[in-house]
């Protein structure tokens, strides 16, 4: 029940259109049912399981070499290496990915068997990170309470966008993921104007309850700003009292 209470809160507060997402590892398949046809790269299985919960292994992300890399998953398919070996090839052979880069991509530090992916409301025990699929208006009030809990401005990741699971879960705060090409190819959410988060599941309360503070903040402050812009531009002097006086009035 608290998942599901985290849940709509955060949906509310952030006007989601995605459900939040729960992810979680383990050794043991749990109770979500397994994953049946294949996807072609890991991130696919973030909008699946949005919608309903999906229990995947290392065979499962089988086309998705980077992903199982990534994520550090256990009993890899024999091509595994092979298949990493070609795609870091072809990233640096077109200068996407320079080969002292590749060592700083995060990486699960703990190998797993599965992978959990779920609808948060419907999360069953600890959660290992919580991805939020949030337009990127939102990223001023992200960003603020992020700082907050965690005492720092969040990192703005880039590719792979599958590197936000390890970066959160190995950290234990949260950070911001502007996706990959290829992660914006595979999922149909992924557009132009939306953003990546991810947060530690063991601290979303802690985050959710700064989110709902600071978007209503913002959206109290953003209505006393566009109220003094207007009055400016019409000729008036307003001062600040003035100005919350007509916040108050509207």
């Amino acid at each position: 029940m608290k998942d599901a209470s985290l849940n709509q809160r955060l949906t509310s507060a952030l006007s989601l259109t995605v459900p939040p997402l729960a992810i979680t590892f383990s050794n043991e398949p749990g109770d979500a049912p397994t994953s049946e046809a294949p996807v072609p790269a890991g991130c696919s299985f973030w909008e699946l399981g949005a919608r309903q919960g999906l229990t995947t292994s290392a065979a499962d992300h089988r086309f998705c070499s980077i992903g199982v890399h990534t994520h550090n998953l256990r009993d890899a398919v024999a091509s595994h290496g092979a298949e990493l070996e070609a795609a870091l090839g072809a990233m640096t052979g077109l200068g996407y990915v320079k080969p002292d880069e590749v060592a700083g991509i995060p990486v699960m530090t703990e190998s797993y068997a599965y992978v959990t992916y779920s609808p948060l409301a419907d999360a069953k025990g600890p959660v290992s990170v919580v991805l939020v699929v949030a337009d990127a208006n939102r990223s001023l009030t992200l960003t603020e309470a992020v700082a907050r809990v965690d005492g720092g401005a969040p990192p703005a990741m880039g590719r792979p966008a599958c590197a936000l699971v390890p970066q959160v879960a190995n950290s234990g705060a949260a950070a911001a993921s502007l996706g990959c090409c290829g992660a914006r190819a595979y999922m149909d959410s992924l557009t132009d104007g939306i953003v990546l988060w991810g947060f530690p599941g063991a601290r979303l309360e802690a985050y959710v309850e700064a989110i709902e503070v600071l978007a209503e903040a913002n959206a109290v402050l953003s209505r006393f700003h566009t109220e003094r812009r207007r009055a400016v531009e019409s000729g008036a002097s307003p001062t600040v009292e003035d100005s919350l006086d007509a916040l108050g009035a509207g």
